[in-house]
């Protein structure tokens, strides 16, 4: 039987299962927990890392930095193909489940772990809580969309981040009473760690300025599979920057191309993954970041850094028509004339969406009281 924890309340309670495992996990889970240590209701926790990503840099660190409790149950499912690791986690999560079984599944996100734990919760009688359900990007070579959809068609109480969630939700036929407009756990993270922020070790190295440099992250397969892909990208990105220091985290995936292209444009600046309160010191001081990520959009909007994104479609709309947020597409070609719009210092001035406060985990928790009662 596997330990529990949770706010200290005399007679036991609800038992909820918290699904972490990719690092896009843990900051958003860090907020609820938090929640649940303080409200002084019954709710139990057992905090599930199906080891999606099973490297400290990727895992370990985000835990300790975030104060994240050690996990409760380590699934281990480790490396592997998408199906492989979907396979390994629903078997590991059904053997915990037979074990002792919860009274939610929470999950949060997009990820593999959020989909497959899911799925098992449902077919053992689970019910299934999503945080940042009903968020869309339209893409179906996505593998987070085809997550989504299917975390989405069997949760049934949705924690939803924004008003176009909400819509997106209820045109699927998702009724009103199962949708909870809460906010972004996501940002209460980036909130309660803002005067944390720290330099990374190569600040200096760099020779790095606030304002002074941009962050770059890439790791979609349309544009780091292969080199005929990522390196015009590149290419314009140090042009485009008017070959001011551009810093790079490097995800494995785009690693591996990396490693067989013949060189790279000097003010390109490859650095290792980096841990939660390094990497958002340096997008706070940036003069803008350029990614294709979904979560940095959110990230850089509450912090009002410009952010270029390279993709042709969002999830996370609210960051475009609120934030600082601008869609440019895949092709090279476009990055040019929007990094003219910054350095001509006409980028647009964002607004932080609704319940974007620092308060989500709070809300969450509020909610699960009354669902469990």
């Amino acid at each position: 039987m596997t330990s529990m924890r949770g706010s200290g309340a005399d007679t036991p309670g609800p038992l909820i299962d918290i699904i972490a495992g990719a690092r896009p996990n843990f900051m958003k889970i860090a907020p609820i927990i938090r929640a649940i240590e303080a409200s002084g209701s019954a709710l139990r926790f057992r905090l599930v890392h199906t080891g999606q990503h099973y490297d400290a840099r990727m895992s370990g660190e985000f835990f300790t930095q975030l104060g994240i409790p050690a996990p409760d149950v380590n699934l281990d499912v480790g490396s592997g193909t998408q199906a492989e690791q979907t396979a390994g986690i629903m078997v590991g999560y059904e053997k915990l489940l037979r074990e002792q079984r919860s009274d939610v599944c929470l999950v949060v996100g997009d990820v593999t772990s959020t989909m497959a734990c899911a799925i098992v919760a449902q077919k053992m009688e689970v019910k299934v809580a999503h945080v940042e359900g009903g968020i869309r990007s339209g893409d179906w070579t996505m593998p987070e969309e085809i997550n989504r959809l299917v975390t989405d068609s069997i949760t049934n109480y949705f924690f939803t981040t924004s008003d176009v969630a909400n819509e997106n939700l209820t045109r699927s036929g998702v009724s009103d009473d199962r949708i909870f407009f809460v906010g972004n756990t996501m940002i209460d993270t980036l909130l309660a760690n803002m005067d944390r922020l720290t330099p990374p070790p190569f600040w200096g190295e760099l020779g790095l300025a606030s304002g002074e440099y941009f962050v770059a992250t890439l790791h979609r397969p349309a544009n780091v599979d292969g080199i005929g892909r990522l390196q015009p990208l590149l290419r314009a990105i140090a042009e485009g920057c008017r070959n001011m220091p551009v810093v790079f985290p490097v995800h494995p995936r785009t690693a591996k191309t990396l490693r067989e292209m013949p060189g790279l444009p000097p003010s390109i600046k490859l650095v290792e993954p980096q841990p939660y309160l390094e990497f958002n010191y340096l997008v706070k001081n940036a003069k803008a970041v350029i990614t294709d990520s979904g979560g940095i959009t959110e990230e850089t909007t509450v912090m009002g850094i410009p952010c270029l994104t390279l993709r042709n479609s969002t999830e996370r709309p609210e960051t475009v028509t609120l934030g600082t947020n601008m869609l440019i597409g895949t092709d090279p070609s476009a990055l040019g004339p929007a990094l003219d719009v910054l350095f001509a210092g006409n980028w647009k001035v964002g607004t932080i969406p609704q319940f974007w406060d620092g308060r989500t985990g709070e809300r969450i928790v509020q909610q699960l009281q009354v669902l469990l009662r």
